[in-house]
């Protein structure tokens, strides 16, 4: 055999070698369909308990559409690659999970693979979720399986090509998914064991709390860093010291558990019905939550200097703003108001969004507010995007962040405010 031959006969074991491994890593068996298990076959302390790992994973926050019944699937997730329709977790047997066997949901929570064999995409985090304990998972299985059966088919996906090929993910899991149990740290309390298990793992807030890379993963090192979900900002979760006032173990509980905490303003956007699953939880989860959060703060770059308050609200866009501001926000978030002097509500200069690095929040919440939800309605705001145009939320962000903030003036606020206003508009 000459050289030349040599080489291409080694070139093609590599090949074929390749396409080998190729078709193991995308190929997954199914798991035989079962029978919807009744719901007596599952005790009521093994559902109570399901009840709290399901409301901690935040399963129908995802899992439910607008307007939808509870986890019957059909919300759009919006990510850089196109929209990604949530699917139908009822034990509804031809649309849902009721034909999936404990070790078919077992498989979808620890390797994202659904029953069926085919690969799910990593908006479900299983890359979290494989953290979690088999006793959890057990119970989850049990409360999802007694939940009413609807009958409902997501909408199809629409992806771009190549990611609507879902067996390319196959080579995504490679570098992303490192399957089984979290084991607990040995030099930490139970208290801190607890919470980085419900933050890694169950809670999965790096997802949405760090920066993502290219194709889609958590970018490395940069774990709570802070992202983008839906149009907003998720803060960064390893800044909290560095608000304006640091927040204390009190404060983040009682957020978590309400939506809003004293010195530091109210949850919005995707955070806020993370926080009504969370008051459902024994306060000890959240405790462990917040204890490991704040275990893992690390030094922030200072911020810009800001111009002197007099300068930087005698912008034009500035006085415009406190017009509008005297017009429309001042009788809630003016220092005289009743929702302060009376309702110990915090001021805005304690707020996350006004001293935010970015405008994206501040923005959000003009636009759309926060929904009325009947006794729920704490953190209700009345959305002004209808009302302001997008040189006058500029203007209101101007006067805002001259105003309640020792940071920088925001840039091209007006032309995010339009972005944002078309991005909301298609969801």
């Amino acid at each position: 055999m000459t050289r030349k031959s040599r080489l291409l006969a080694g070139g093609g074991v590599l090949v074929v070698a390749a396409l080998v491994v190729a078709v193991l890593l995308m190929w997954k068996p199914a798991i035989a369909p079962v029978s919807p298990p009744p719901a007596t076959s599952f005790d009521a302390q093994t559902r109570l308990a399901g009840a709290r790992v399901v409301a901690l994973g935040d399963c129908v926050v995802c899992h439910t559409a607008k307007g939808g019944q509870p986890f019957a699937g059909g919300l759009p997730l919006a990510t850089p690659f196109g929209t990604i329709y949530a699917t139908n977790i009822t034990p509804d047997a031809e649309t849902g999970i009721g034909n999936w066997s404990l070790e078919a949901f077992t498989r979808a929570l620890r390797h994202g693979v659904a029953r069926d064999g085919h690969l799910l995409y990593p908006a479900f985090p299983y890359i979290h979720f494989t953290r979690m304990s088999d006793t959890d998972i057990s119970a989850a299985y049990a409360y999802l399986m007694t939940r009413e059966p609807v009958n409902a088919v997501a909408p199809a996906n629409e992806l771009i090509f190549p990611l609507n090929f879902r067996p390319l993910l196959a080579f995504w899991n490679v570098l992303f998914l490192h399957p089984g149990a979290q084991q607990p740290d040995a030099s930490k309390d139970a208290v801190w064991n607890r919470g980085k298990l419900l933050v890694d793992g169950l809670g999965h807030c790096a997802s949405c709390h760090s920066p993502l890379n290219a194709i889609g993963g958590e970018q490395s090192g940069r774990a709570f860093d802070g992202g983008v979900v839906d149009g907003w900002e998720a803060p960064a979760l390893n800044a909290l010291g560095a608000a304006p006032r640091p927040w204390t173990k009190d404060q983040l509980v009682t957020y978590l558990r309400t939506g809003r905490a004293d010195e530091h303003g109210a949850a919005a956007g995707p955070m806020l019905p993370v926080t009504r699953d969370l008051a459902t939880v024994p306060v000890e989860d959240v405790q462990a939550i917040a204890t490991y959060l704040l275990s893992i703060q690390k030094p922030q770059p200072a911020p810009a200097n800001a111009p002197a308050a007099a300068e930087a609200g005698s912008t034009p866009g500035a006085q415009r703003g406190a017009t509008l501001f005297a017009a429309s926000c001042a009788q809630c978030h003016g220092p005289a108001a009743p929702m302060q002097s009376i309702g110990e509500r915090p001021t805005l200069a304690f707020s996350t969004a006004v001293n935010a690095a970015t405008p994206r929040n501040a923005i959000q919440m003009m636009l759309s507010g926060n929904g009325w939800h009947g006794e729920d309605s704490e953190n209700y705001m009345p959305a002004f995007g209808q009302i302001y145009n997008d040189q006058q939320i500029a203007d209101l962000a101007a006067y805002l962040r001259a105003t309640y903030s020792q940071r920088g003036p925001w840039q091209d606020v007006e032309a995010m405010a339009a972005k944002l206003r078309k991005e909301n508009h298609a969801r």
